[in-house]
């Protein structure tokens, strides 16, 4: 079965740093865009970064300059490091991929889910 599994995050003062990671599982014959979205209490789920196949990599403007996405295609991993985090970054962080796995064709994978709290 295909899943992405998520780790890191928690609690962190303002200014702090955390690191993001997200490994995809299972039988997975490709990868395409893989990136992270955040969703905070109240608010729609917003994209962060991604991450296309090629190398292309869009931030949100909220983020440019103190995140920073990366993947490893071989390994079927991508990890966020967040610099000069704020308080309103806190949010649940999401890692999503598009994926092909055996006999289920390309499809949209969410990971669970980690909870990322600024303090001010």
């Amino acid at each position: 079965q295909v899943q992405l599994v998520e780790s890191g995050g928690g609690l962190v003062q303002a200014g702090g740093s955390l690191g993001l990671s997200c490994a995809a599982s299972g039988t997975i014959i490709g990868v395409r865009a893989m990136g992270w979205y955040r969703q905070a209490p109240g608010k729609q789920r917003e994209l962060v970064a991604t991450s296309t196949r090629d190398g292309s990599i869009n931030y949100a403007d909220s983020v440019k300059g103190r995140f920073t996405i990366s993947r490893d295609n071989a390994k079927r991993t991508m990890s966020l490091q967040m610099n000069s985090l704020k308080p309103e970054d806190t949010a649940v962080y999401y890692c999503n991929a598009d994926l092909l796995g055996v006999g289920s064709g390309w499809r949209d994978y969410w990971g669970q889910g980690t909870q990322v709290t600024v303090s001010s």
